[in-house]
């Protein structure tokens, strides 16, 4: 069964990262790589359990990271949470994932705005091989080849 680690960049994001954490059950590891936060989210991450890595100046290259070598990477932003859905669709790809039969996986996104919810029509690649090479800043670059999984992503925009 493939393992899953769960990775966040933060920085200043103490009030919106436990939600975010509370949604990460499927994953087997979470890394919060912080970049030098002055509030309470590197204590935060380690109330939920997560590794800490700090970064002090400029971006952290995500394939650097200790990661499992044959597991996976998904990737999130301190403001996005995991609905139940994709939380299972999760669950249930660790079960039956066969090694090498997809590249990449996506995720839609909805994301909360003064109007309501919104829905994002496109996928984005979220959960990739960890010897992924192909990153824009802290995200996956989107693959054309990735599976859409079901449920989605939320993504809280107001404070």
């Amino acid at each position: 069964m493939p393992s899953i680690t769960a990775v966040i960049h933060t920085n200043n994001d103490a009030l919106r990262l436990g939600r975010t954490l509370e949604t990460l059950y499927p994953c087997d590891e979470i890394v919060v790589i912080d970049h030098a936060s002055r509030d309470a989210t590197v204590h935060v991450a380690r109330e939920y359990g997560a590794r800490i890595v700090s970064v002090i100046a400029g971006p952290l290259a995500v394939h650097s990271l200790r990661a499992d070598p044959s597991g996976w990477l998904l990737c999130l932003d301190p403001r996005e949470s995991l609905t139940e859905a994709l939380a299972a669709s999760l669950f249930e790809w660790k079960t039956e994932h066969l090694p090498g039969s997809v590249p990449a996986f996506s995720v839609y996104l909805r994301e909360e705005t003064a109007q309501g919810w919104i829905a994002n029509p496109s996928a984005q690649t979220r959960l990739v091989p960890a010897d992924w090479t192909r990153w824009e800043k802290s995200l996956p670059h989107n693959d054309s080849n990735a599976v859409a999984l079901e449920g989605e992503l939320l993504r809280f925009v107001l404070p």
